[in-house]
């Protein structure tokens, strides 16, 4: 069934969120504090992996590293797009309405455990290959094996930050749906070369966001969202190949 990868998706992430409630509230602050130092260093380390992967050839004389030009570009035109129009805010903005809604005013990390868990989630290649294979195929396994990821990762982020990570189910289920929706359409987009771009950028994103959560916010990583796209559309220029 097209779009089933999504739902299971969802459903992971509530369930992780449900038990990271119940974990975080049998926490004293300073376990809380300490959790959260190291979900940040996981993350910091995830994003330095997928980096590292992408980067890095095992020649015969070593490592050689590639792909240079694609990540300053897409972050300097990508993220000068995402300041234009101001991702981060409207984030920022929806996260706050959202805490209005929930009566979490009280919550001081709603926003902030919402715009970091939905930037951990929802970017990377597995999200758009997965959603594109459910549009087409109408299967679901690689979304079902990045719920199991997930529900981890948000029952972590959840016990340490607090209730809002939990309505990153929102941007992922936006964002995934509307994939699997122009499934056919992205297909001929997403090439071999297209995606190591999405994978490689995405890393270095999710590096930033272990940044923000280990050291506060040091970068405003949903104004770098669009190099994700300027990533996929570097594939195709000349210079690319």
């Amino acid at each position: 069934m097209v779009g089933m990868g999504t739902l299971i998706n969802v459903i992971g992430i509530l369930i992780g969120g449900f038990f990271g409630i119940l974990f975080g509230k049998a926490m004293k602050v300073r376990l809380q504090d300490t959790l959260m130092a190291a979900t940040g260093v996981c993350i910091l380390f995830i994003g330095i992996g997928g980096t590292m992967e992408n980067m890095l050839t095992i020649t015969d004389d070593g490592f050689s590293s590639g792909g240079t030009m694609m990540i300053i570009g897409s972050f300097a035109i990508g993220s000068l797009l995402g300041e234009l129009l101001d991702i981060e805010m409207r984030l920022e903005h929806f996260g706050h309405w959202l805490k209005h809604k929930t009566k979490s005013d009280h919550d001081t990390r709603f926003v902030d455990a919402f715009v970091n868990t939905s930037l951990t989630i929802c970017i990377g290649a597995m999200a758009v290959v997965g959603a594109i294979q459910d549009g087409i195929l109408g299967d679901s396994s690689i979304l079902a094996a990045k719920a199991v990821l997930d529900l981890i990762i948000v029952m972590v982020m959840t016990a340490s930050m607090g209730k809002g990570c939990i309505f990153a189910a929102i941007p992922v289920a936006v964002f995934q749906g509307c994939i699997t929706l122009l499934a056919r359409f992205l297909e001929p987009l997403m090439t071999e070369q297209a995606l190591a771009n999405l994978s490689f950028t995405g890393s270095i994103l999710i590096f930033c966001v272990g940044i923000n959560l280990i050291w506060e916010k040091k970068f405003k990583v949903a104004n770098m969202l669009p190099a994700l796209l300027i990533a996929v559309i570097w594939a195709f220029l000349p210079l690319a190949s």
